[in-house]
């Protein structure tokens, strides 16, 4: 957990919640495949929503490794930067800690025919 040590107690910010929002930003980024949900249920997962991200800290600063999957015919490298951007400036702005580094991973592509299949199921 991440601790900041305030005005006579301290803020503690789980590495869940860490997760919670980058997976949730991650998501916004137009690209990121949001619709297959098998294939979401088994990255993200309800009950295991951050097992994409892994959060590591040291004091006020976190590193963000992510997996992502990507719907097919985006540009892949544009898509993962955005991604990049897009985290950081949510895990910054909701928790007030530095985000030097977010690593993404993508690991998979979802055509967009498999996942309107998978909608309809």
């Amino acid at each position: 957990m991440s601790e900041n040590k305030m005005m006579g107690g301290q803020i503690e910010i789980a590495d869940e919640v860490i997760g919670v929002i980058a997976v949730t930003a991650a998501l916004e980024v137009e690209g990121v495949s949001g619709n297959a949900s098998k294939v979401l249920v088994e990255l993200f997962g309800k009950k295991g929503q951050t097992r994409c991200v892994k959060v590591a800290k040291d004091e006020n600063e976190v590193v963000l490794d992510m997996d992502i999957i990507v719907n097919f015919g985006t540009k892949v490298q544009v898509v993962a930067e955005q991604v990049q951007k897009k985290v950081k400036n949510a895990v910054e702005t909701m928790t007030g800690l530095s985000v030097p580094v977010v690593n993404v991973s993508v690991s998979g592509i979802v055509k967009e025919k498999a996942v309107k299949i998978e909608e309809e199921l």
